[in-house]
C-alpha cells in the first residue's frame, strides 16, 4: 500500500523561537468608554502599530459571527470583518461582545467592487456610497474596540477602472476628519502592482496598505523589495493554499490539502513571511476563524461545518501563546481511494465498490470517531469568496462503520465526485481529508 508519510507539523527549536516574540506583552483593551487613540509611528525606518501609547502587536483572525470566547482563550486579541451593515452580527454587537472579551476589531466598511457591476464613472453612485459610509463611521467610531478601519474588500479583483482608488482617497480624508484616532487601509487580492501603483498615486490618505494572499503569501517580501515598497503594511488575509493555486485532476477538480498539511502551512507562513517581516508587516489576520464553503466546506475554515477545531487553532493558539493547546486535533494522512492518491487520478466504475481509507495520529491517544461521506464535486464559478451552494451528498455509497477503513461504492451516474473523512477524537477536535474521484 502507497502512503503519504505524515509530514511532521514544526521543527521544535524554529518554531520556538518564532513564538517567543509572538507573545510578547500587548496592551490591554481600554476599559473606559470612548475611542482608542490607535496610531502607526516610524522610527529609523522600522513601522509600529501604537493603542493608547503603548505597542499593540495584532494576534488577528478574520471573523464574521464564530466563536469569540475560543478565540480570546487561544491568545488572539483582534479580528477582522467583512461588513459592518451586511454582516452575520450587527457591528455594535459585534463591537460590544469584543470590548467584554478584551479583543479589538478592525471594521470593513462596505465599499462595492467594480466585478459586482458598480461604475465608479458614476458621480451620483460614487456619492451615495460615500454618505452611506460616513453614516457607518460615525456609529462605530469612538466604540472603544475599534482598531481599524478597512475600505472595502480586494477592491482590486477584476477591476478596470483606477477610480475606485479616488473614491477609496475621498472616503479616506472624509473619515479622518470624521475619526482622527483610527488608521485607515484598503485590502488588495494578491501583490497587485497595477493596484499598488493605483494606490501609490491616487490614495495618498491611507494609513497603509493590506494584502491578501495565500501559497503567494510565500513570494510576498520578494514583490515588495522589487517594487521599492518602504510602507507598513498589515496582511490582512492569509491561511491555508487557494484553490486556484493547486494542482487539477484532469476533469478539472482541485486537489485540497488535509488538515494536517494545511496546519504546516500556516506554521510556515508565520515563520518565514510574518514574523521575520515584523518591521513592516505591523499587523496579520488569519484566515478563517469560523467555516465557510468555498469549493469545499473544509478548505479555508480553521473548524469544521459541525465547530470541531483543526490542527490549525492548535498551530496559532501556540503562536499567540508559546504553548499547545491542552488537548490536540488529530493528525491525518491522505485518503487512499483504490490504492491511489488524488495527484494519481482516481477513476472508479460505476456499481462497484472500492477500499478507502485513511491513517490517523493522535497525540493524545484519544478514541478517534470517523464520519466518511460522498458529494458530488462543486461546480461553483463564484470568485473573490462570494457565496457558493453547497455540492449535493450522495446516499447509500459509503460504509457505516465508524473506521479510517471503508467500502466505497461507486456512485450510479457518471461524473466528477468527491470522498470526505472526518476523524473527532471527542475532545472537541477534528482532522479532515479529502480526495476527488471520477467515475466513469
Amino acid at each position: 500500500m502507497k502512503w503519504l508519510i505524515l509530514a511532521p507539523l514544526i521543527i521544535a527549536g524554529s518554531f520556538l523561537a518564532g513564538a517567543t516574540s509572538a507573545t510578547e506583552n500587548t496592551a490591554p483593551a481600554n476599559a473606559a468608554e470612548g475611542p482608542s487613540k490607535v496610531e502607526i509611528i516610524e522610527r529609523d525606518g522600522k513601522f509600529q502599530l501604537l493603542r493608547n501609547g503603548q505597542p499593540y502587536a495584532i494576534k488577528g483572525a478574520g471573523i464574521d459571527h464564530a466563536d469569540l470566547e475560543l478565540f480570546a482563550a487561544s491568545g488572539g486579541n483582534s479580528f477582522r470583518t467583512w461588513a459592518v451593515d451586511d454582516g452575520a452580527l450587527p457591528a455594535k454587537e459585534l463591537l460590544d461582545r469584543a470590548h467584554a472579551l478584551g479583543l479589538t476589531v478592525s471594521l470593513c466598511l462596505e465599499f462595492a467592487p467594480e466585478r459586482v457591476g458598480f461604475d465608479y464613472n458614476d458621480p451620483v453612485a460614487v456619492a451615495k456610497q460615500k454618505e452611506e459610509t460616513r453614516a457607518r463611521v460615525l456609529a462605530n467610531k469612538d466604540h472603544p474596540a475599534l482598531l481599524t478601519w478597512f475600505i472595502g474588500n480586494e477592491l482590486n479583483f477584476d477591476y478596470t477602472n483606477s477610480k475606485v482608488y479616488d473614491a477609496v482617497n475621498d472616503v479616506a480624508e472624509m473619515i479622518k476628519e470624521l475619526d482622527p484616532n483610527h488608521p485607515v487601509t484598503t485590502t488588495i487580492a494578491g501583490f497587485d502592482k497595477r493596484a499598488v501603483k493605483d494606490i501609490q498615486e491616487r490614495a495618498p490618505a491611507l494609513d497603509f496598505v493590506s494584502f491578501q494572499l495565500y501559497a503567494d503569501l510565500a513570494n510576498l517580501p520578494k514583490y515588495l523589495k522589487k517594487a521599492r515598497f518602504k510602507k507598513p503594511y498589515f496582511v490582512t488575509e492569509w491561511g491555508a493554499v487557494g484553490h486556484w493555486e493547486v494542482h487539477k485532476t484532469k476533469w478539472g477538480a482541485p486537489v485540497e490539502q488535509t488538515s494536517s498539511e494545511k496546519a504546516a502551512h500556516y506554521a510556515d507562513s508565520y515563520l518565514k513571511v510574518l514574523e521575520p517581516f515584523g518591521d513592516q508587516a505591523i499587523g496579520n489576520y488569519v484566515f478563517l476563524w469560523g467555516q465557510k464553503q468555498e469549493r469545499t466546506s473544509t478548505w479555508y475554515g480553521m473548524f469544521t461545518e459541525d465547530g470541531a477545531r483543526t490542527e490549525a487553532v492548535d498551530v496559532m493558539h501556540f503562536i499567540w501563546t508559546g504553548r499547545w493547546p491542552a488537548n490536540r486535533a488529530p493528525r491525518i494522512s491522505r485518503i487512499q481511494l483504490n490504492g491511489k492518491n488524488p495527484y494519481e487520478g482516481i477513476y472508479l466504475w460505476r456499481g462497484k465498490s472500492y477500499d478507502a481509507e485513511v491513517v490517523i495520529v493522535d497525540y493524545d491517544k484519544d478514541t478517534i470517531e470517523y464520519r466518511w461521506e460522498v458529494r458530488r464535486e462543486s461546480r461553483a464559478k463564484e470568485i473573490g469568496g462570494d457565496t457558493e451552494a453547497i455540492p449535493e451528498l450522495v446516499q447509500g455509497v459509503v460504509g457505516t462503520s465508524s473506521t479510517p477503513k471503508i467500502k466505497v461504492t461507486a456512485p450510479d451516474e457518471k461524473g466528477a465526485y468527491r470522498l470526505f473523512v472526518y476523524a473527532y477524537d471527542g475532545q472537541g477536535n477534528a482532522a479532515h481529508s479529502n480526495t476527488p474521484f471520477y467515475v466513469k
